[in-house]
């Protein structure tokens, strides 16, 4: 596909009046594949920024994106929807660092993102279609606002069940409840090395507040255990959440940073 018939046979795709494309519609522009722009995307992640960058839809919200028929060839199966703003295919351009990419990210902006249409001299209608006009243009901006405010009250209505979920968290079922919500961290971080990444937050901010070396304490218990004859195997089979729930005070303190953390970025058990 010639990149100049391009940008009139694009889909507009929309999510919360905000134009944006799929990788899909973005591998095709930048005449690249799916897999490609999903290397250079986890290669420099740290460079993108959630919202201003990229969108990503999951669950409910993603399925809600796809009951509305917006164009999601080949996106259908994915576990995450990834929708990329004007700013985000920027950083794609420039990931790729091509002419051809950089010639169709200014395409992609002017015809694209920006498309200009086609004004109409609403002064030259008959005063009945002046008047139609307005009505029209009245209800229209209250039900985008109707729109707004329903779409805002949904994310808010879910953070405050996110919460009263985590507060919930039970004391005997404290390490299983606590690693779910840890793992749904690192999943919407992005997975992969966030996992780990979230959890030594975690345990960082522990022994700060506590006082503690964990570090430490491990090595202890498992040269202990080694006295006890306690097999090599078993040993290194502790972690640090073995150290914690020796210490009652250490758990309450841990389950306290975790709640923290999930309603800080909004999940639930």
């Amino acid at each position: 596909m010639e990149v100049f018939l391009l940008y009139n046979e694009l889909q507009r795709t929309e999510f919360n009046g905000v134009l944006v494309l799929t990788t899909q519609q973005l591998a095709e522009a930048y005449a690249t594949s799916t897999d490609t722009i999903t290397k250079n995307f986890n290669r420099n992640k740290e460079r993108y920024e959630q919202g201003k960058h990229y969108i990503p839809l999951e669950g409910d919200e993603k399925n809600r994106f796809l009951n509305q028929g917006q164009n999601v060839r080949g996106s259908k199966n994915a576990k995450v929807l990834y929708l990329w703003t004007e700013k985000g295919a920027f950083l794609h351009a420039k990931s790729l660092n091509t002419d051809k990419a950089w010639e169709v990210y200014d395409r992609l902006v002017d015809n694209y993102f920006h498309q200009k249409q086609k004004a109409i001299d609403y002064s030259q209608l008959s005063p009945e279609l002046q008047m139609f006009q307005q009505i029209f243009n009245s209800v229209a901006e209250q039900q985008i606002e109707q729109k707004r405010q329903a779409e805002h009250l949904r994310k808010v209505e879910n953070r405050v069940e996110s919460i009263r979920e985590v507060v919930a968290i039970n004391s005997t079922s404290w390490r299983t409840e606590t690693a779910n919500i840890l793992g749904k961290i690192g999943s919407q971080l992005g997975g992969g090395k966030m996992y780990s990444n979230v959890r030594n937050e975690c345990y960082e901010l522990l022994q700060k507040r506590a006082g503690v070396n964990l570090h430490m304490r491990l090595t202890n218990k498992r040269r202990r255990m080694a006295d006890e004859g306690a097999s090599k195997s078993a040993r290194d089979k502790l972690t640090y959440v073995d150290v914690i729930a020796e210490d009652k005070k250490l758990i309450e303190c841990f389950v306290a940073i975790v709640k923290e953390m999930a309603i800080k970025y909004g999940i639930g058990r």
